[in-house]
């Protein structure tokens, strides 16, 4: 009988998720500020394009790529109205960090954030979801500056 390779899988916390502001902790966002679906987190753009040569392609890695943070916030709970009176006043945010909800990853870092946008609002008693959407920059390549 072949031996059985066990790696252990980890474990996920529903609870860890955070994004955290570095100039507005009154915005701060915790898990018993979200709705199930939480924060989710996605990137937009290349980290290295590979413009096309006659024989190859040539690698151009950026420096930085655009970052989108959603958030299902509770419109039930005062933070909606905090962020709600932020974009009302200025919608940019500056720097912020995302935990994710594992021990075993990092934070992701983001500079130049703003709120973007909201997504429609259910006024009609059925859902407490406020979904903000967040927009900014990811650093990746760090290396490039050494060059």
């Amino acid at each position: 009988m072949a031996a059985i390779n066990s790696v252990p899988q980890g474990t996920l916390s529903r609870l860890r998720g955070a994004v955290l502001w570095a100039a507005f902790p009154a915005l701060n966002v915790t898990a018993p500020f979200l709705g199930p679906e939480g924060i989710s987190l996605g990137f937009e753009g290349n980290m290295v394009d590979m413009p096309a040569t006659l024989t190859g392609v040539v690698t151009s890695p950026a420096v930085f790529i655009m970052a989108r943070v959603t958030m299902q916030l509770l419109k039930t709970q005062g933070l909606s109205d905090n962020y709600k009176q932020q974009w009302e006043l200025d919608a940019r945010l500056g720097d912020c960090t995302v935990r994710v909800d594992t021990t075993t990853m990092g934070p992701f870092q983001f500079s130049n954030c703003a709120i973007e946008n909201v997504d429609t609002l259910l006024l009609n008693g059925s859902t407490p979801a406020l979904l903000v959407r967040i927009a900014g920059q990811y650093q990746v390549n760090a290396a490039l500056w050494n060059l």
